[in-house]
Order: structure tokens, then sequence, then C-alpha cells
């Protein structure tokens, strides 16, 4: 690696550009004097600062990873709000601004008249060598769809990558920077993307056209693009790449089956369709007469799992992978492993839900447990101590990874199907049900039971299935509530206590507790593991 894991790009102060902590100086000298002057005095180190957060009416934040830190008692006023709005530049449609020639960001919340009552300053920064652990992929000229959670470093990997390509591949690079955060804000992008050129774009509902311009008018060998999100951004994203450009993106999902079961964005993995084999055929492969197959080639020749900033799951080549998804075929993945001393480690995977990795290691010589070979189940096995007969579940606009979590959670005995010819019945919404898409066509016509959810959260798959087995319905608020009063009379006895990450509602919930109870708590980390931690009487100040 060329550098420290975590540094800033110029964190030595490099020739090219002003350091992290010069950047860093700009974005606290936009607060009013008595918030930077709680800043500049935190005997912290800065370099791990995440955003600061400043809402009309309450204490002003200062968020770090895992811990925040109130900078003053007096609540931040409309003066406040405004002294920094006047330093910046315009908020754009998306309501974010920036600092000239900075990475970071400010997002702006309004309310109901248009007025800015909530600002997050977020921390921008150029990092160097997280692009060690893809880098044989990003120069050997494939082009890369990059998936992962918010805040996992998507951005940052992807202003690496234009950097690498632009100064040491010495390509024709171009950037489609739609809010500003891969290259920053002002007319001259950040020297984080080296010799790379960016085109901004006016709206983010133009990105797709901005898209097509980059290719048409600039002759790019590279396109870097943050967040395919739109049918029509998947349609210029298919141009370009059928165009001999290479494509660097990243898109909305955590992981390659978000995209399969999401029905604007799977055209980047070619597109799915349901086709009616003859009998000679569907004996030859063993299968059904209808089957999902892929309508095109991948957009992408390769797709990247971000799990953190030192390990990712690698999917290529992409076309054998998806087609392999559809069939319900287990194709190994390569987990990328780079730690400080170590270097990088590969390792071939299978994808499964129950490895906190999201994928389980494949030993060699380990026997398949399918026959065959084959695997019916794409996600999800027989949770250990399951009773009662099986029921195959084909979800079709419902998070596969709720579902997962549910079936772990009640211990029923469900397998998640990949092909709605396997399932027993298909578990969809309303609005999937409306639009009566072929796979919800295929299971009407032949018979199989179709249920609906109002929404695709937690509650209601487990509440679902608690009705499918006959169970207790399980509220998963009311065992908050209960952990709540009792970490309560626990900080009544001088003890702090840090509660079960939960979501935001059950979390404000939790706070009326404490309220009532004259006690003090703090939300802490990030989501989804932000929870409360609760302190006794004699640390409330």
């Amino acid at each position: 690696m060329r550098s420290a894991e975590g540094r800033g790009l110029n964190a030595g102060g490099g020739s090219f550009g002003p350091t992290f902590g010069e950047e860093l100086a700009l974005l606290v000298g936009t607060l009013p004097a008595p918030i930077r002057a709680a800043i500049e005095a935190l005997p912290d180190n800065l370099g791990d600062l995440l955003e600061i957060v400043l809402d009309l009416g309450r204490e002003p934040e200062a968020r770090f990873d895992g811990r925040e830190v109130i900078l003053a008692r007096e609540p931040v006023s409309k003066a406040d709000i405004e002294y920094v709005t006047g330093r910046l530049g315009d908020f754009g449609g998306d309501n974010r601004a920036g600092i000239a020639r900075t990475l970071h960001r400010i997002s702006a919340i309004r309310n109901r008249e248009g007025e800015i009552v909530g600002l997050t300053c977020r921390v921008g920064r150029a990092v160097t060598g997280r692009v060690e652990i893809i880098r044989d992929i990003v120069v050997s000229g494939q082009s890369l769809l990059l998936l992962g959670k918010p805040g996992v470093g998507k951005t940052t990997m992807l202003r690496e990558v234009a950097r690498i390509l632009a100064d040491e591949s010495r390509k024709r690079v171009v950037v489609v920077d739609t809010s500003n955060e891969i290259a920053g804000d002002g007319d001259i992008p950040h020297h984080g993307i080296g010799r790379a050129r960016r085109m901004q774009v006016a709206r983010p509902e133009l990105q797709h056209s901005v898209m097509i311009e980059a290719v048409e008018n600039h002759m790019p060998e590279v396109i870097v693009i943050d967040e395919i999100g739109t049918e029509l951004e998947a349609a210029a994203a298919r141009t370009i790449a059928e165009r001999g450009v290479q494509l660097v993106g990243t898109a909305h999902g955590n992981t390659l089956d978000n995209l399969l079961v999401n029905p604007t964005l799977n055209d980047l993995l070619g597109g799915i369709q349901t086709v009616t084999l003859s009998d000679e055929e569907a004996r030859r492969r063993g299968t059904q007469k209808s089957v999902l197959e892929r309508k095109a080639p991948p957009t992408f020749d390769a797709l990247v799992e971000i799990m953190d900033r030192h390990r990712v799951t690698v999917h290529m080549p992409l076309a054998d992978v998806v087609d392999d998804a559809l069939r319900g075929r287990p194709h190994p993945a390569q987990l990328r492993e780079m730690r400080d001393g170590q270097g990088l480690t590969t390792r071939l995977v299978e994808p499964s839900p129950f490895d906190d990795r999201g994928s389980r290691e494949l030993f060699e010589g380990e026997p398949s447990p399918f026959p065959g070979g084959r695997r019916s189940l794409s996600l999800a096995s027989i949770p250990e101590g399951a009773t009662g007969n099986t029921t195959s579940v084909f979800p079709y606009g419902v998070s596969r990874v709720y579902l997962e979590q549910a079936v772990r959670e009640l211990k029923v005995p469900v397998r998640i199907q990949h092909h709605v010819d396997d399932a027993d019945m298909v578990l969809t919404l309303k609005n999937y049900y409306r639009r009566r898409d072929s796979p919800l066509r295929t299971a009407e016509a032949e018979g199989i039971p179709i249920s609906i959810l109002r929404s695709n959260t937690v509650a209601q798959v487990r509440n679902f299935l608690s009705q499918l087995y006959s169970l207790e319905p399980v509220d998963p608020t009311d065992a908050a509530l209960r952990e709540a009063r009792a970490g309560i009379e626990q900080a009544r006895q001088g003890t702090s206590v840090e509660l079960s990450p939960q979501n935001a509602y059950i979390r404000r919930l939790q706070h009326q507790l404490v309220e009532e109870s004259e006690l003090v708590a703090r939300s802490t980390g990030r989501e989804p593991r932000r929870r409360l931690r609760i302190y006794p009487s004699s640390q409330a100040s």
C-alpha cells in the first residue's frame, strides 16, 4: 500500500492541495464562535470526526465513530443557522451545499415553509489505500459496480479509483458528480480525484443525461458515477458500457440479491425475464418449464459488496454469477481482506445469511449439501430447532434480508427460493401486486398462493410468519420498553446502562421513559447499531 489506511490523501502536507487539517479548519470556520471554540478545545484527535449536527432548539453535537460530544449547553438558535448558511454557497435541489475545493458536505433540514431548521455538516476527506483491495480489477479495464450500506466508504473508494486510473494508468477519466460528493464543491475539483475531469449535474434528475453527454462530447475511457438509482440512469449506464467505456459506479443496495429483486435496477445485471422452455429442454435442464433468465449481458463485469474498509466480497464474472443465482445454484465469491502488516488475503466463500460476513467459507474437499451439487434455496437454510413442515417462499419486492431475520428469530421451517416455480407461496407488497409483474402472473397461473404485506419491514414479515405458523406475535416495542425500564432501575443505582440497538421510533419512546424518570439518556453509535445510553443522576450534568 502506498500510504497508511485511513490517512488523508495529503495528510502530511502535499504540494498539490491543502492538508486535511487545513480543509477541516475551513469547515470549522463556518460555525458560530462558541461552537467553533468548543470544537477547537476538544482533547480528542479530530481525524475521526464524522459530522457536526446543528438542530434548531437542540444542543449542537460533534459525532465521532461510535460516540457523540455535546459542544454547548446553549441550544442552537436561528441566528446560528443563518450564520452558517451565510458562509456557504447556495443549497441545490438536493438540499446540499459545500465549501469550494473541499469534500465537506452541508445538508439542510427544512420545515414546511422551506426555512432551514437543521444542518448536518459532514466532514469529507480523501483517503488513500482503500482501492488496494480491488486494484487488480480496477486497472484491468473491467466495469465495476460497488454496493454497500451508507457510510461504508463507497464514495471514498470511487474517488480513489478516479485518481488511480487518471494518474497512474494515464486514462481519460470523467467523473459525473451529481451532488459534488466525489470531487467537492466549487468549479475546481478536489485534488483527491487527481487529473480526472469532473462534470457537475445541475439537478439530480438530469444525472442520466449528463452521463450520456460525457460519452458523446468528451471521449472518456472511464466514467465514474455515484448512486445509480433510477431506470433512466440504469439505461444510461448500459449505453455507456455498450460503447466500450469502462464504467465504475455505485448503486442503491447492499448485496447482489438486493439488485436481483429490484425491478428498477436489475437491468444493471442484464434484466430478468420469465422464459417457458420446451418439454425436451426442461427435461435436459432438470427444471420446470417456466424459468427465470437474463435478458442481456450485465452492464458491469464485476460486483463488489463492501462490508467494511478491510473486507469486500467480489462477484465475477458477473454474467455467470447472475445465471447461477437465477437457477438456484450458489456461485462461489471471493472474500478479500486487507489487514495492516498482513497484506491481501483472498478465499472462496458461498453466500449465506448466517455468517456475520454474509458468506461461508468453502473448505477444500467439502461435499455440497445439495443433491448433485445444486442448491434449491438461495439464502436461508432451515434454522436449528425448527419444527413442522417446510414452506418454500419466493419473496418478490420483499427484502430477503428481512425475511431471513424473521426466519432466524422465530425458528420457523422456511426455505427462501429464487424461482417462483419452486415456491409453495409468494410473498410480495401491494404496489408490486398491482403491477402484475411476470412472476406474480406465473404464480397465479400455476395456482401458487400469493400473500401481500402492507410494507417492507421486519415487523410485517415477522407478523406474517407468526400467523402462518400460529405463533404468538412478537412485539419488539414492548421488549425494548421493558429493557429501558430495567435500565432506568439500574441507572438509579449509580451505573450507566447501554441498551440494545433500536430504530428511531423505539429510541424516541425509550427517551420519553427516561425523561419521565428524571434521568438523562443519549443516543450513541451509527445506524443500524444506534442505541441509548442511560446515565445516573450523578452523571447527568
